[in-house]
């Protein structure tokens, strides 16, 4: 494999147009895939609905509308809000939707994979009680990773000389229990690095639940995924040399997990919200969903450095120093 660098690929003009291609062959073979249809989806939301997400404790960033004294937030990601449409939009079994999530993250450590702004494409699709297991949690995984193989080919016959082959033929599962047992004297984040780089992609199942260890390999939000049946689809980033996070998926929760996980995390002030009450009193479908990040998928495919290279972003001056010293070209 070639160890390509941002100052030898595509230069900005190209990686517009390659940022384009990406995109629009990945959300349409996505969409095809899982039996999705695209949806619109709001930019905030009132927090009293219950519908943002409250990722690991990060506070939104929220505002007035200033004529009406009423205050939303700006969406973190649309996993509850998702759940709530299929039922409003009346989808039905193995039907779903897809949306483009744009979110602001104001707490967030600015460095070469993570930014300010957040892009992501938001999925969700229905399914039956009897679908909330491992081996159908496995399927869909499944199913995305041929769409991140089939986006590789694309591209990559589109750039022939510039982008090289980098996923392997399957992606490889692992529970987060099972890593913290080959790596026991290792952080998760060392742990995923270690598996990623010796499978390329690999599935790590089971996020939020505290491990053998004491601790959780990461936090989760207690109140839409299944601890025990979620988890991260991670690459092998041979231009930054450590694991990738693309995605974060899982089966939703149910009427018994939503408060289980919730008391063991100490949030039940949240048990009362409309969301959760319509979760509790089987008022949602079941569903499997998940966000998959389009900045990052576009740094992937197009081998960049720096998020930077793949959407506008404001940047400190340790980020443009460091990318100045490169010869990384900001857009």
């Amino acid at each position: 494999m070639r160890n390509n660098s941002s100052a030898t690929s595509l230069d900005l003009r190209e990686t517009q147009i390659a940022i384009k291609s990406v995109k629009d062959y990945f959300q349409r073979d996505l969409a095809n895939t899982l039996n999705l249809a695209r949806v619109s989806a709001p930019l905030f939301v009132r927090p009293e609905t219950g519908l943002n997400d409250n990722l690991t404790g990060e506070r939104a960033v929220d505002f007035d509308l200033r004529k009406y004294d009423i205050n939303v937030e700006i969406v973190q990601s649309l996993a509850k809000w998702k759940r709530n449409a299929l039922k409003e939009y009346n989808f039905n079994m193995y039907e779903g939707i897809y949306a483009d999530m744009n979110a602001i993250r104001a707490e967030e450590v600015l460095d070469e994979i993570h930014s300010s702004y957040v892009d992501q494409w938001d999925w969700e699709k229905i399914i039956s009680k009897s679908d909330r297991n491992e081996e159908y949690l496995k399927l869909i995984v499944k199913e995305i990773f041929s769409v991140f193989k089939r986006t590789e080919e694309y591209i990559n016959q589109t750039y022939p000389y510039v982008l090289s082959k980098k996923l392997p033929d399957e992606i490889f599962f692992i529970t987060s229990q099972e890593l913290e047992d080959m790596y026991p004297d290792k952080d998760p984040k060392t742990r995923e690095k270690l598996i990623a780089k010796e499978k390329k992609a690999v599935f790590i199942q089971g996020i939020g639940e505290k491990l053998k260890s004491g601790l959780p390999h990461d936090d989760r939000s207690p109140d839409y995924d299944d601890w025990n049946l979620n988890g991260d689809i991670i690459f092998w980033n041979d231009v930054l040399k450590d694991a990738f996070e693309v995605s974060s998926m899982g089966i939703r929760v149910d009427e018994n997990t939503i408060v289980s996980q919730c008391e063991s995390s100490n949030n039940t002030d949240r048990l009362s919200l409309p969301y959760h009450q319509n979760v509790i009193n089987c008022k949602l479908p079941y569903t499997v969903g998940g966000g998959i990040g389009q900045s990052r998928i576009c740094m992937f495919f197009l081998e960049k450095e720096h998020i930077g290279e793949v959407q506008v972003g404001v940047w400190d001056e340790k980020n443009l120093e460091i990318c100045k010293g490169k010869d990384i070209k900001l857009l």
